[in-house]
């Protein structure tokens, strides 16, 4: 696989990138998907548009500056820097912690269960990452170490690990198993958590192949990040569980 470059079109002289372009896609998707399936889990489809009008910015601004925390060797000094997004420069883990506190402030006020809404929202936050995957690979990032031949990303001539295509399959999987298994859901919060724990385990395992990643010392910080979220996901989901046995 070779990038045709990071430019999806030029708009009066605007030149528009796959980055931004498929993540705007993602969102779009997101939208729609929960709209239709919102009083499945008890919400008001106009809550909807409530929510990404606030957890958009909120997982944006989380994104950009969870990276920047972690890479601040490359924005010191130069702040313009730090607010160019176009490039790439997204970290998910960051995205999804701001995105997540967003969503709990909002249901407050919308008077919704926050594990309602995580329930119906996390899928599509699978559909997204599979989407907006791809603008990786369109900025020639997030791949892993150099291989000699096979199924790969090329990069000036050399062969990588397509990390990013091996993420975007997993998420797309994940977001078809949680949406069939929102059907069968037996608590609340139950959906959220599957994700929380399904993802882990596959960031956890493709960030070992992964040259650029942010580090926390000498460890990689999305693999420690990751095992926290999965233990975390594990506790809650046997406590909630076990409080929905002792229901029955």
């Amino acid at each position: 696989m070779i990038s045709p470059g990071r430019v999806a079109f030029t708009i009066f002289g605007v030149d528009i990138m796959w980055y931004g372009l498929l993540i705007g896609m993602g969102f779009l998707l997101a939208l729609i998907i929960s709209y239709y399936r919102a009083p499945k889990f008890g919400i008001k489809s106009d809550h909807i548009l409530d929510y990404l009008i606030v957890i958009i910015p909120c997982a944006i601004i989380g994104a950009r500056a969870y990276y920047v925390i972690f890479s601040w060797d490359s924005y010191a000094g130069n702040w313009a820097k730090i607010f160019d997004i176009r490039s790439g420069g997204l970290a998910i883990h960051g995205g999804l912690i701001l995105g997540i506190i967003g969503a709990f402030v909002l249901s407050r006020f919308l008077k919704d269960n926050i594990l309602d809404v995580a329930d119906l929202l996390m899928p599509t936050v699978a559909l997204g990452q599979a989407i907006g995957r791809w603008g990786n690979f369109f900025n020639e990032e997030a791949h892993g170490y150099e291989i000699d031949g096979g199924f790969a990303v090329i990069i000036n001539g050399h062969s990588y690990v397509p990390t990013f295509f091996y993420e975007s399959i997993w998420c797309l999987l994940l977001f078809i198993f949680l949406i069939w298994y929102s059907k069968k859901r037996k608590f609340k919060g139950q959906i959220a958590l599957l994700y929380g724990m399904l993802y882990s385990v596959e960031r956890f395992v493709v960030e070992g192949f992964r040259t650029d990643s942010l580090m926390i010392g000498s460890l990689r910080q999305a693999q420690v990040i990751s095992i926290g979220i999965l233990l975390a996901c594990l506790v809650l989901y046997i406590i909630l569980y076990m409080n929905y046995r002792r229901k029955k």
